[in-house]
């Protein structure tokens, strides 16, 4: 009998080994306010990314990458439910009014601030394809992550924020009322992902490792500040708690990568590098582009995009196919053998294709924005990046189209035009000097409107006040 059981207990443990061994994994990075030029690989002159330099070396960095919002909660809402804002109306971070009232000409749209727990979202697609799923750092869409199909939740809740910032205690969040005081959060989350790798190692997982770094507050690890206080700035980055928190999330993605290798799982494994938005414009810097986190500029919405899959995708390669967050939950199921959810709307586009090289014609499609709310500027000494110097971003629609953007912002119905492979920096409006191509573009961006249900606020502010606001505006402008 014991020596049935044994042979029982071997049979399980072969057959649960080869099941991992034929399904690969999913390791998503996914970073928080993390800019467009923020690891070396994609141009940073002071912070310092090896491990993830490495990662995107051996696989596909795709250099027209885009979040689907400009901030947290709305591009990961469209992330997790491969939607558009429209279709599960999480516009901002919260629905109240963001900015001074007398300084708004139009009410905006609040949305919802928690995602419909009916919107099936990639994660249970994935549950539900046999796969052992977690979530480790910002969740932001509900108070609880685990019905949304993770199976293990560490750190999320429905806080934007790291919980109290970056240093203990943390007594009331999931998984994180061990913490020693000294312990930097960042490094907490990739302990957790290192022990979920190795405790899953005969099954097929997905992880997806959401770290808060490097959202506000600039909290910097201690022991590396010393380090790039005496390091010479570069042209482009100089922020020194910034440099450390970026640091801090590449030394934990080698710490992975190593318990992949400790595991024999790293040949196994798919990653995918993402961040939510552009990068947080007090402390960092994405120029070229204009923009950041909060505008629909470049620099707000571009951001660093790798896939790296051993034995698929060849490495070395760039991809300038623009490509745009809720493409990821056609792509993940792709990936990983799942069922598409039936008589759910998703509106974005495998791109398994382009990871494999095969023929895949993307030039046709068009991305959206929609964004019928207000979000304020970081202030005075950033305001030449923006909409205006009182807002990071008014109500507005954007589209880009091959190599053309237009944005549309609905106060004063004022368009803006540009040819992106041209000037990439947004410097020239060609409204009035593109006539043909603005017109097929407004008449896209209002078709797309009215298909996808998108809302546009029309009703006005009563307590704007026109002389208050170039005021506001004549006072920035003069400092």
């Amino acid at each position: 009998m014991r020596l049935f059981s044994v042979l029982c207990c071997l049979l399980g443990f072969l057959q649960n080994f080869t099941v991992a061994a034929e399904k690969p994994n999913l390791l998503f990075i996914f970073l928080d306010d993390f800019g467009w030029k923020d690891t070396s690989f994609m141009g940073s002159d002071f912070y310092e990314t090896p491990n993830l330099d490495r990662l995107a070396g051996e696989g596909m960095i795709f250099t027209n990458a885009y979040s689907a919002a400009a901030n947290c909660a709305p591009a990961r809402a469209c992330l997790l439910s491969g939607q558009y804002t429209s279709r599960h109306e999480i516009y901002n971070v919260g629905t109240g009014p963001r900015g001074k009232t007398e300084h708004r000409r139009l009410k905006h749209i609040p949305g919802v601030d928690t995602l419909d727990p009916s919107i099936k979202t990639w994660a249970q697609c994935l549950q539900e394809a046999g796969y052992h799923t977690a979530t480790m750092g910002k969740w932001h869409l509900s108070k609880d992550p685990l019905p949304y199909g993770f199976d293990v939740n560490v750190a999320g809740t429905h806080s934007g924020g790291p919980p109290r910032g970056y240093y203990p205690p943390h007594p009331k969040v999931p998984g994180l009322d061990h913490v020693s005081d000294d312990e930097y959060l960042t490094d907490t989350l990739s302990k957790s992902a290192v022990d979920f790798v190795k405790e899953n190692k005969a099954r097929p997982w997905v992880l997806y490792l959401t770290h808060f770094a490097v959202h506000t507050p600039l909290d910097p690890k201690r022991e590396l500040v010393g380090k790039y206080e005496s390091k010479q700035p570069g042209d482009l980055h100089d922020h020194v708690a910034m440099a450390t928190m970026i640091e801090s999330v590449d030394t934990g993605v080698g710490q992975v990568i190593s318990a992949l290798e400790e595991t024999g799982t790293r040949e196994n494994t798919i990653i995918v590098f993402f961040s939510d938005n552009g990068g947080y414009g007090p402390a960092t810097d994405m120029a070229p582009l204009k923009g950041y986190k909060g505008t629909y500029y470049e620099g707000g919405i571009r951001v660093p995009f790798f896939i790296n899959w051993p034995g698929v995708v060849e490495p070395g390669q760039e991809n300038e196919t623009p490509i745009i967050g809720v493409d990821l939950f056609p792509t993940f199921c792709e990936l990983l053998g799942a069922e598409l959810p039936q008589g759910q709307a998703l509106d974005g586009k495998s791109l398994v294709p382009l990871f494999r090289g095969e023929e895949a014609d993307f030039s046709g499609r068009s991305l959206f924005w929609h964004f019928p709310a207000y979000l304020q500027s970081y202030g005075p000494s950033t305001s030449d990046e923006q909409r205006d110097p009182l807002f990071r971003s008014r109500p507005c629609s954007i589209i880009r189209k091959g190599d053309w953007k237009l944005h549309e912002y609905f106060e004063k119905g004022e368009f803006e035009l540009y040819n992106l492979k041209q000037d990439i920096g947004e410097t020239k409006n060609l409204i009035e000097a593109e006539p043909e191509m603005a017109k097929l573009l407004k008449d896209e961006l209002s078709a797309w409107r009215e298909t996808a249900k998108a809302p546009v606020p029309t009703e006005r502010n009563s307590k704007f006040d026109e002389a208050l606001e170039k005021k506001a505006i004549s006072k920035i402008q003069k400092r």
